[in-house]
């Protein structure tokens, strides 16, 4: 798995809307599975990011981040928790510890707040 991306909560929703959109359109009428309709669900509660381009710009923000020593599970986690501050983050994701200093972290989790509060 090491050449693979990490996605986001709100990415997955997007994939599961499609699919649903897909299998609404389709003429066979096939019903989706249980844990299909539960994993929807679980992506709707709790994605943070609601449409296509606030989850490219966090995509983008998070990839071009200027250290790259931030790890992929790390980069889905701070887009998936959007925590408030640098401490909160360092709490829910304890391996950021040393990775970002407290201006660094608080600076990316800010932007992800700003693209949260203005997406459409």
């Amino acid at each position: 798995f090491s050449g693979t991306e990490t996605l986001f909560i709100s990415e997955v929703n997007l994939l599961l809307e499609h699919r649903k959109a897909q299998n609404e359109n389709a003429d066979d009428d096939q019903e989706l599975s249980e844990v299909f309709q539960k994993t929807l669900e679980y992506t709707q509660r709790f994605s943070r990011f609601k449409n296509r381009e606030t989850i490219q710009a966090v995509r983008s923000r998070l990839t071009q981040q200027q250290n790259p020593e931030l790890h992929k599970f790390e980069k889905a986690q701070l887009a998936n928790l959007c925590p408030d501050n640098a401490e909160e983050g360092r709490s829910l994701i304890p391996s950021l510890e040393g990775r970002l200093d407290d201006v660094e972290l608080q600076e990316l989790l800010d932007d992800l707040q700003t693209h949260r509060d203005h997406q459409g």
